[in-house]
């Protein structure tokens, strides 16, 4: 009985901790489905109307998307406290240039509504 209760350990190591418990990991999970389900209302607002609302907002939904998916694929494959902290600090740093980078974009230059709307174009 014991055996059962115990969590699961792979080949690789130790038992990983998730997300701290079940429902922190239960309200991640709802939240990324929130983020998809809002992605796909705004990718057809940007071609229908645009504007800095939906550029800054996509900005800010493509960040995160990306950011919790390179997330998982650190927990799925990087092994080992050092690289899993390494890469974890990568990731917070790649998120807040594509971040500003993006922010960037939709200030100074024709934003992601008009690039959609260009490409649409072509």
């Amino acid at each position: 009985a014991a055996a059962r209760c115990a969590p699961a350990r792979d080949s690789h190591g130790p038992a990983r901790q998730g997300h701290g418990g079940s429902k922190a990991a239960s309200l991640h999970w709802t939240g990324e489905r929130a983020l998809s389900v809002l992605l796909l209302g705004l990718l057809p607002a940007a071609y229908l109307c645009p504007g800095p609302a939906v550029d800054y907002s996509l900005a800010a939904a493509l960040t995160l998307h990306g950011h919790w998916g390179l997330g998982q694929v650190i927990t799925d494959y990087v092994h080992g406290d050092v690289p899993t902290k390494a890469a974890n600090a990568g990731l917070y740093v790649l998120s807040a240039l594509t971040f500003a980078g993006l922010c960037r974009f939709n200030y100074q230059d024709v934003g992601i509504c008009k690039a959609l709307a260009m490409l649409w174009s072509l």
